[in-house]
C-alpha cells in the first residue's frame, strides 16, 4: 500500500502512521499494531452501550457547565452514530488487549471525537472533551453492565417466555399421551407427556427469575468513579445524573453504584449474572439431551416423537435425518458453561482498584447472552412446537411395563411383587396375566390397580 493511504497521528508516545480513512487516532492504531491476537471484537451490544454512555455523559456535561454546548451537542450526536452502529468498522481492536479495556475506551473517545469535529469544522478533543469527567475505568465496567442489562431483559428473558410458552402448548397438546417414565435410563412408571413437559417449563420459569433476581446489582453503574473510585477530575452529580439519562433512555432503572471501590475493582455482578446464565444453559441441556433421546430411532431408538426434518443428516447415508436443533443448542451451552468459567477466572482478577481482565468478561458475558437468546428462539420454534407424538406406540409400551407392578406393593407386597416382575420378563407375558396367576386378587381388581392412567395421578 502507498504512503497516501495513511495519515500522520502524535500521541504522547509520539508518530505514528493511521489508515487514511480511519475516523480513530493514534491510540487506537496502536492497539491494533500491540493486540493482533485473536482476530474477535467486542460485540455489537458493547458498542451500543459504549455510544450510549458517551452521549448521555456529553449532554450532562452540557447541562452540568463544564463543557461548551455545541461541543456538547456535537459529541451527544456522533455517540448517537456509533450507538447505531453507522461506524462499526473503525472499531478494530482486539478483545484481548489492556485489562482495562483502556484501548476500546480510547478507540470510542477517537471515533467519536473525529466525527464531532467534522460537525463543528472544529477541533474536538477524545480525551479533554469527549472522555470528560471519565475514566477507562469506570466506562468499561458500565459499558458491559449496561449492554448485559439490555441484552438479558430485552432479548434473553423474552426467548425464555418464548421457549416456555411453547413448551407449556404442547404439554396441553399431550395431556392424555401416556408414556413410560424412565430413571437411570431404565424403565420406570408411567407419567403424561404433559408431565414430563411441565418439568422442563419449570426449569424454563426458574432460570427467568433467576435472572431477573441479579438485575438489581447489575443495574449500579460505576460512571463517576473515575481511575480508581474517588471520582477525581468529575462533578460530583456527574455520575447519578448519567444513570438517570441512561434510565430514561433505555426504561431500565440504572442508578450509580453504592461504592465505586468495588464497582472498579471486583465485577460481582456480572460474574452472578454469568453463572445464572450457566444455570440456564444446564436447564436447556437437560431439555435438548431429553428431546435427543426422544426422537432417537426410527427403529432402534426409543422413537417417542418425532422431531421435524430440517436437512439431510449425513454425507454418506441417504434418508438419515439427525435431530440438528437440539444438538446446536447442546453446543451452545458448553460454550456458555466454558465462558462461565473464564469470567470466574476473569472476575478474580481484580486486584487493588481495578480488575484487569474486563474486556474478556464483557466479551464472554454478552457472547453467552446472545448465543441463549437465539438458541432458545429455535428450540422452541423449531424442535418444541413441531413435534410429533408417536401415541400408539408409547401406550403399547407402557402397558407392557413390567414396574406397572409397583401399584401393587400396597395390596401383595414388594417381594411378591418382584417376582410377579421377575416372571414377567422372563416369560414376555403382561404383568396382570401373571399377576392374576400369582396372588389372590381377580381381574377386575387386578385392572384398576395397574391401570396406568391411575398411576399418574
Amino acid at each position: 500500500m502507498s504512503a497516501t493511504a495513511y495519515r500522520i497521528e502524535r500521541d504522547s508516545l509520539g508518530e505514528i502512521h493511521v489508515p487514511e480513512h480511519a475516523l480513530y487516532g493514534a491510540q487506537t492504531q496502536r492497539a491494533v499494531q500491540n493486540f493482533p491476537i485473536s482476530g474477535l471484537r467486542l460485540p455489537r451490544a458493547f458498542l451500543w452501550a459504549l455510544g450510549m454512555i458517551k452521549g448521555a455523559a456529553a449532554t450532562v456535561n452540557g447541562e452540568l457547565g463544564v463543557l461548551d454546548p455545541e461541543l456538547a451537542t456535537a459529541i451527544e450526536q456522533a455517540a448517537r452514530e456509533v450507538e447505531h452502529g453507522l461506524h462499526d468498522a473503525h472499531f478494530p481492536v482486539d478483545v484481548y488487549q489492556t485489562g482495562s479495556g483502556t484501548s476500546t475506551n480510547m478507540n470510542a473517545n477517537e471515533v467519536i471525537a473525529s466525527l464531532a469535529s467534522r460537525r463543528i469544522h472544529g477541533a474536538v478533543h477524545p480525551n479533554d472533551h469527549v472522555n470528560l469527567g471519565q475514566s477507562s475505568n469506570d466506562v468499561i465496567p458500565t459499558a458491559i453492565y449496561l449492554s448485559a442489562y439490555q441484552g438479558v431483559v430485552v432479548e434473553l428473558i423474552p426467548a425464555l417466555e418464548r421457549l416456555r410458552a411453547a413448551i407449556d402448548g404442547k404439554a396441553e397438546a399431550t395431556r392424555d399421551v401416556l408414556k413410560t417414565g424412565r430413571t437411570h435410563l431404565m424403565d420406570a412408571l408411567p407419567i403424561r407427556m404433559s408431565q414430563e413437559l411441565s418439568g422442563w417449563s419449570k426449569q424454563i420459569q426458574d432460570s427467568g427469575d433467576r435472572l431477573k433476581s441479579t438485575l438489581p446489582r447489575l443495574a449500579e453503574l460505576a460512571l463517576g468513579g473515575t481511575a480508581v473510585g474517588t471520582g477525581l477530575n468529575t462533578h460530583a452529580e456527574f455520575g447519578p445524573r448519567v444513570a438517570a439519562v441512561l434510565g430514561q433512555r433505555t426504561g431500565h432503572p440504572f442508578t450509580v453504584s453504592r461504592n465505586y471501590f468495588a464497582s472498579l475493582s471486583s465485577p460481582d455482578a456480572a460474574v452472578e449474572l454469568s453463572g445464572q446464565l450457566k444455570a440456564a444453559a444446564v436447564a436447556v441441556t437437560k431439555i435438548a439431551n431429553d428431546l435427543r433421546w426422544m426422537n432417537s430411532g426410527p427403529y432402534s431408538g426409543l422413537a417417542e416423537i418425532r422431531l421435524p426434518a430440517l436437512q439431510p443428516g449425513s454425507s454418506i447415508m441417504p434418508g438419515k435425518v439427525n435431530p440438528v436443533i437440539p444438538e446446536a443448542s447442546l453446543m451452545v451451552c458448553a460454550r456458555v458453561i466454558g465462558n462461565d468459567t473464564s469470567i470466574a477466572l476473569a472476575g478474580q482478577s481484580g486486584n487493588f482498584q481495578l480488575n484487569a481482565m474486563l474486556p474478556l468478561i464483557g466479551f464472554c458475558l454478552l457472547e453467552s447472552t446472545f448465543l441463549l437468546t437465539r438458541s432458545c428462539r429455535l428450540l422452541a420454534d423449531l424442535a418444541i412446537t413441531p413435534f410429533g407424538v408417536n401415541e400408539q406406540s408409547l401406550r403399547a409400551r407402557v402397558e407392557r411395563n413390567p414396574i406397572l407392578a409397583t401399584a401393587l406393593n400396597a395390596a401383595v407386597g414388594y417381594e411378591r411383587s418382584s417376582e410377579i416382575v421377575k416372571r414377567a420378563l422372563a416369560e414376555n407375558r403382561t404383568i396382570q396375566d401373571v399377576a392374576a396367576e400369582l396372588t389372590d386378587l381377580n381381574r377386575e381388581e387386578l385392572s384398576r390397580l395397574l391401570d396406568p392412567e391411575r398411576m399418574t395421578g
